[in-house]
């Protein structure tokens, strides 16, 4: 007998964002919160920097709201949206109060004083953290407070299939009832209705080879919302972190910008520094600015990885400071405060996603996506550091006050039929998931990263279309895994960064191309609809 749920608000995602929304409904609300593995096991958990906000008497050097906007505008290369931007920095102050009173241990300097740190693109201290492991401290605060509401239902070790909405059920409308959920412990396919559907599912840089995200980050939550006929916007501006550890076994372990932004030094193999002749706030430039540097020195020297230095600080500073990093350093033989980190780029952040409003809605009635998996407008063509988790923050209260203004106005969900496995049977040719999922992420990574061109594009688009009958015939033949399911979701999330990519004919922030180096005089969105578009709706 199949499984079967019923409830209020479903929530895909149990990270800043989905919780975000958990939280903030009204205890009457009924909630369900799937996560994908265990509740605390997303990209979140593994945030280190810090939320970027304007605190006021919290110790900020003279900064204000209208220099976090410039901050922000300037590093999204023209493409941000004011009003996301506006909007989002406006309400950073209350959303840091929120956490707070969450339960979120932030440091102090002192008893009445919270440290703010600098990173890269901001022209302030502002950036506001729990040592060196801001995610860890969010992450455990948000899912105690889960657990301890009587009015959330946690279920873990959930793969959302596909998004349920009338037009899957033949009925009049446009609006998301529910969805199909694989349970990976009893590979069970379960049915969840409800008025409201939240995506918080995060981001999709498991589409390249080379990754700081956590295992699941697989664009699963943009897939469905774009199977289900939501646009997205903006898919070509993957971020690349510059600064990853650089070793066999440590799965690329992410370096925080607060390394760079307490004074830390990038340097070549021979020990020289090289941000000057790239751009003049060396370190302190943006992500995008960095990242594309590193890769340059590393393609023109043919080294494998750079390095990061930071111990030309005192050793308890560094301690004290980045303890997560020091320890993690330290299990592969390398003490950060006496010698400088092995790094490399790494895919790290969607800048794009599917299209939302100031209150997370999509272009589904009663869907809404938040965090990661949303285009806000708040990032425009490179994502300032520290401005993620800000982003989950603001627009997960954001979206749940929505549903609370429209809570009476909507009805229970219709009946919707079980999932229907009856023509599909267990895989015997599991070689074909692990093949096709290594060789994607290979052509993403060479063909689709950091610098690109027509013909590296055009590679990329060919072969995903000769891998996608491969994935169809798969999924059409055999039971639904959690391999198949981020396969199949992968291969939809490559194809539309792919087409964005191509469509834009310019170089501008996480973007760039050598057969456009430059950047056109107005900046436009590359919005991408189901209805007119190539890109497989299946």
């Amino acid at each position: 007998m199949q499984s079967s749920f019923q409830h209020d608000v479903l929530i895909i995602g149990s990270g800043a964002a989905g919780l975000s929304v958990a939280l903030s409904l009204a205890k009457h609300v009924n909630v369900a919160v799937l996560s994908k593995g265990a509740l605390p096991s997303g990209s979140t958990l593994y945030a280190q920097g810090g939320i970027a906000a304007v605190l006021g008497d919290t110790g900020g050097d003279a900064d204000t709201l209208e220099s976090h906007i410039q901050d922000t505008l300037i590093a999204g290369a023209g493409l941000c949206h004011q009003d996301a931007v506006e909007f989002t920095v406006e309400h950073g102050k209350e959303s840091i109060e929120w956490l707070i009173s969450q339960g979120v241990d932030f440091t102090r300097e002192d008893s009445s004083t919270y440290h703010l740190t600098k990173e890269g693109g901001h022209s302030h201290r502002r950036i506001i953290h729990a040592a060196d492991a801001t995610g860890h401290e969010v992450s455990s605060s948000l899912c105690d407070q889960a657990i301890a509401a009587d009015n959330i239902e946690i279920f873990e070790n959930r793969v959302a299939i596909d998004l349920i909405t009338h037009k899957k059920l033949f009925l009049p409308g446009n609006r998301c009832v529910g969805a199909y959920v694989l349970n990976d412990k009893t590979s069970e396919v379960e049915l969840f209705r409800a008025r409201f559907v939240v995506i918080a599912t995060g981001g999709a840089s498991k589409a390249y080879l080379y990754t700081s995200n956590p295992d699941g980050a697989s664009g699963d939550g943009i897939a469905m919302a774009w199977r289900s006929g939501c646009r997205v916007a903006n898919m070509e501006f993957n971020q690349f972190h510059p600064t990853c550890l650089y070793h066999p076994l440590a799965k690329s372990f992410l370096v925080t910008e607060a390394v760079r932004g307490e004074g830390g030094r990038l340097l070549l193999p021979d020990g020289q520094r090289f941000m000057h002749r790239f751009d003049k706030r060396e370190e302190l430039a943006p992500r995008d600015v960095v990242a594309r540097a590193i890769d340059h020195e590393m393609k023109r020297l043919g080294a494998d990885n750079l390095f990061l230095d930071i111990s030309h600080k005192p050793a308890e500073f560094v301690k004290q400071h980045f303890p997560t990093i020091y320890e993690r350093c330290l299990e592969f033989g390398i003490d950060i405060t006496k010698q400088p980190i092995p790094v490399v780029p790494a895919a790290h952040y969607t800048c794009g996603g599917v299209v939302t409003d100031h209150r997370g809605r999509s272009d589904v009635n009663q869907l809404y996506v938040v965090g990661e998996a949303a285009f806000t407008g708040l990032h425009g063509a490179n994502r300032m550091a520290s401005n993620s988790l800000l982003e989950c923050l603001v627009y997960g209260r954001s979206a749940a006050q929505d549903i609370m203004n429209k809570f009476e106005d909507i009805p229970l969900p219709p009946e919707a039929p079980l999932w229907d496995a009856s023509q599909v049977t267990d895989s015997d040719e599991d070689v074909v998931i692990s093949h096709n999922w290594d060789e994607l992420r290979r052509f993403m990574w060479d063909y689709v990263g950091i610098v690109r061109t027509n013909k590296r594009l055009q590679r990329a688009k060919h072969r995903i279309d000769v891998l996608h009958q491969e994935i169809v015939d798969f999924y059409s033949n055999y039971k639904v895994t959690n391999d198949l399911l981020e396969l199949r979701n992968l291969m939809t999330i490559a194809d539309l960064i792919i087409c964005s990519a191509i469509q834009r004919k310019e170089s501008r922030g996480l973007h760039y191309t050598l057969d456009y180096p430059e950047q056109l005089p107005v900046a436009k969105d590359t919005i991408l609809t189901p209805t007119n578009f190539s890109a497989r709706d299946w």
